[in-house]
């Protein structure tokens, strides 16, 4: 793999290592922390600049990414199709780490033209160092790089584009603001972020930690279904759409490519179903790639995967009924998430 040290892509090993402490794996912090508002004034980090215009910002992803599926879905659920352009990049990472195929219509830089991700940022924020991540939010008015954090472009979505062609829907109402930070913390922590530290981890007690938490987690929100139809009752919040990317993923990569096999999310009661009606919303079955996340996960791997074998299963059925409609009258009091 590759890192950026001073606005310059390298490859040496030591360089581009993952961080860890005694077995654990260490998730740098995303470090482009601009905001988009409706007027361009300064948000809750970063510089003011940024006003939300149709056309301006342009969206760089990969749908192996569950980070950059967030933003995404986002984009899609607040009819930004048309406001926010987007490139995808391929779905294996190179020496130059995220990639694009130009002469591909799928996979090229729609934006720039670049070769490689590194590029973009190399242009977009000068003297960047760290690792070269997706999603990134580009202004294309003034070729600066907005954010790299996708917790914080989803809000973006949300509601700063309002005014200029998005719809009304507001998946952070103020109703439920608090539930929706404590929900959003646990899952992040335990299970998003999990999985990984599972995947990654280097000892077996590091791990043991990881997956136990992981699946300690969904235990937890299973429970907390049983009665509402979403997490914060009967309507869809950021913390649903937090929490879909790491479940699509669940069974046809995490079970088996990061050793989280305790269970399947298809054992689940409540969050198979719960996870099935996310899916089954309108547009969100196009953001969705099962067969991109299985080659991804198991693809060549020193420690993970060193035969790069791909498995053939398992066969997952996100348009199954799910027989969730009927908790959409439920009350809308909820359990302690934590």
């Amino acid at each position: 793999m590759g890192v950026m040290i001073n606005g310059a892509w390298t490859t040496d090993e030591e360089a581009s290592k993952l961080h860890f402490d005694n077995g654990h794996w260490q998730r740098e912090a995303s470090s482009i922390r601009h905001w988009v508002t409706p007027d361009g004034s300064a948000g809750a980090s970063g510089d003011a600049g940024f006003a939300a215009q149709a056309g301006r910002y342009h969206l760089f992803v990969s749908y192996n990414c569950p980070w950059a599926h967030r933003t995404l879905l986002l984009r899609q659920l607040k009819g930004l199709n048309d406001i926010i352009s987007v490139s995808v990049t391929t779905p294996k990472r190179s020496d130059q780490g995220w990639v694009f195929d130009n002469s591909s219509d799928e996979f090229k830089d729609r934006c720039l033209g670049k070769s490689a991700l590194w590029e973009v940022y190399a242009d977009a924020h000068p003297g960047f160092t760290g690792r070269v991540t997706v999603p990134l939010l580009y202004d294309s008015h003034t070729g600066r790089a907005v954010n790299n954090e996708s917790a914080e472009i989803i809000r973006m979505f949300n509601s700063a584009f309002d005014a200029v062609g998005a719809n009304k829907k507001n998946f952070y109402p103020a109703k439920h603001a608090k539930e929706i930070d404590s929900l959003n913390d646990l899952i992040y922590s335990t299970l998003n972020n999990g999985v990984y530290r599972a995947g990654f981890a280097t000892t077996q007690a590091a791990y043991d930690e990881a997956c136990v938490q992981v699946f300690e987690t969904l235990d937890k929100l299973d429970a907390h279904l049983e009665k509402r139809r979403y997490l914060c009752g009967a309507e869809q919040t950021e913390a649903d759409w937090r929490l879909f990317p790491t479940l699509v993923r669940f069974d046809v990569a995490y079970h088996y490519a990061f050793k989280c096999n305790i269970r399947r999310l298809m054992d689940y009661p409540n969050l198979w179903p719960y996870t099935r009606d996310l899916y089954q919303t309108p547009g969100v079955a196009q953001t969705v790639f099962p067969d991109l996340y299985k080659h991804g996960y198991h693809s060549l791997s020193e420690l993970r995967n060193p035969l790069g074998i791909v498995p053939k299963g398992p066969i997952v059925d996100f348009l199954q009924p799910h027989d969730r409609v009927r908790l959409a009258d439920q009350p809308a009091k909820v359990a302690n998430s934590k």
